[in-house]
């Protein structure tokens, strides 16, 4: 009776110990004596403790951190460029059995890749097109990892570091550019309200009465501003003929 209740609970033991629990966002490859067999999916599964074993992978999007990169550019600029890469395993099989640790491999390639690209172009280009660079990196990457089962769904350059003389001198040039706009917009509104004065000044010409009037506004602010009194040297008719004599002597 003792042997029996002591094989039981080693056969229970033995049993409970081959219970594997897959979750949906992973794929398991189950191995006998050291050969792949198949892959588990998610759910309840049982393996022959000590004869099978498995390795789970995550099939999710995973991101992988590119360190920063020492790059001389296209026009001899040193800078500092790292970045981020998005992938997902697609085929786990390849994935182990093609390739060890991923995860490193894929890092190294990235990294190459990042220095090979932004070395071959100059500083503008890859501070202005970013997503350009990115794209190339993942397209060199992605001709690697393709062969592993892994798809790479973006490269991002996430920040580029630049000597400290070279930021000084970006400023200044920006400065320069921000300055040259500035004139640029006020020649542009002096040139615009000239011609506005040059319509008004015609339009007042034409008209005594619109001379008259303009005086007369003019002499007020004047006065307003001063806190004074105005007094005419000459009677007012003196500027109608002043005016007219103008006239004839125009046409």
């Amino acid at each position: 009776m003792q042997f029996t209740y002591s094989f039981s609970l080693l056969l229970f033991l033995f049993l409970f110990s081959g219970i594997r629990i897959v979750y949906e966002y992973k794929r398991a490859l189950k191995f006998r004596f050291g050969k792949y067999i198949k892959t588990l999916e998610p759910g309840f599964r049982w393996i022959i403790p000590i004869i099978e074993t498995i390795q789970k992978v995550d099939i999710r999007v995973i991101t992988i951190n590119v360190v920063s990169q020492e790059v001389m550019t296209a026009d001899n600029v040193p800078c500092s460029i790292d970045g981020v890469v998005f992938f997902k395993i697609n085929d786990p099989e390849k994935a182990v059995l093609e390739v060890e640790e991923y995860n490193f491999a894929i890092t190294q390639l990235s990294q190459a890749a990042l220095r090979d690209v932004c070395g071959k172009v100059e500083l503008d280009t890859i501070l202005s097109k970013r997503e350009e660079m990115g794209k190339n990196i993942k397209s060199i990457v992605e001709s690697e990892t393709k062969e592993w089962g892994i798809e790479i769904n973006d490269v991002k350059i996430k920040d580029i570091q630049l000597p400290e003389n070279m930021r000084r001198m970006m400023a200044n040039q920006a400065e320069a550019e921000r300055s040259r706009r500035a004139q640029i917009i006020l020649a542009l509104a002096e040139e615009q309200a000239a011609g506005k004065l040059l319509e008004a000044g015609k339009l007042i010409d034409q008209s005594p009465s619109a001379i008259k009037l303009r005086l007369y506004q003019t002499l007020s602010n004047i006065a307003a501003e001063k806190n004074s009194t105005i007094i005419f040297p000459f009677p007012e008719e003196v500027l109608h003929k002043v005016n007219d004599l103008k006239s004839k002597v125009i046409h």
